[in-house]
């Protein structure tokens, strides 16, 4: 099967009650299309970054009662998991499409980029599209856009990596429900594939981290 793009079921896969039906909808539905995607960038971001990328698809394997909100594919240089490092992300909620680079709480290297960040505040802030956001908390919608950040919240949000235990940082953008459904399969792969182009310093500031 080749990617054929998303539509209003896929995204109505978050509206169906109970764990069980819901998940039943989005095995069915939407994880052939993030297995699809995986394929196809986990060789494009390992040529970009130089790091061998591994597709991980998530699974919401823990839950037992609370059904998904959301759902991705994830890319890190590792072939057993990806919340311990530094990873890119595709995935769908209810109201739109993200694609994220990002570093989550469990990353260990959390201090050590917070560093890096401040030190490279000016380049991250000039490299980062004015259209981008950004999320400190991966597991709810809501983000700030970079072109209404002020200097001084960006570096507030790099700090806070190092001072709060369960602080993340993620950047990528988000494109409406409405849209993604227009879009054609190889429009969306486009875009997908210059975000991640233009996400890739930030990718490579995080490496500097861990050495």
């Amino acid at each position: 099967m080749a990617f054929t793009g998303f539509t209003k079921e896929d995204f109505n896969v978050f509206t169906i009650d109970g764990l069980e039906n819901r998940m039943d909808a989005l095995i069915k539905q939407v994880r052939p299309k993030l297995e699809e995607l995986g394929n196809h960038f986990a060789p494009t971001l390992s040529s970009l970054s130089g790091d061998e990328m591994f597709a991980h698809v998530a699974k919401h394997a823990r839950r037992t009662i609370n059904p998904p909100k959301d759902t991705w594919v994830a890319f890190a240089n590792n072939k057993r998991g990806y919340k311990m490092l530094p990873h890119f992300q595709i995935g769908l909620w209810n109201t739109h499409l993200f694609v994220w680079f990002a570093v989550i709480y469990e990353a260990p290297i959390k201090a050590e980029f917070s560093h890096v960040l401040m030190e490279h505040s000016k380049k991250v802030r000039e490299s980062v599209p004015n259209h981008f956001v950004w999320s400190v908390d991966h597991t709810k919608p809501e983000t700030l856009k970079h072109q209404e950040l002020s200097e001084q919240e960006l570096e507030s949000m790099f700090t806070r990596l190092q001072t709060v235990k369960k602080a993340e940082i993620l950047c990528g953008i988000n494109i409406p429900r409405d849209k993604v459904v227009e879009m054609s399969a190889e429009e969306l792969v486009r875009v997908i594939d210059q975000t991640f182009r233009k996400l890739l310093p930030l990718y490579q500031l995080a490496h500097e981290s861990s050495k």
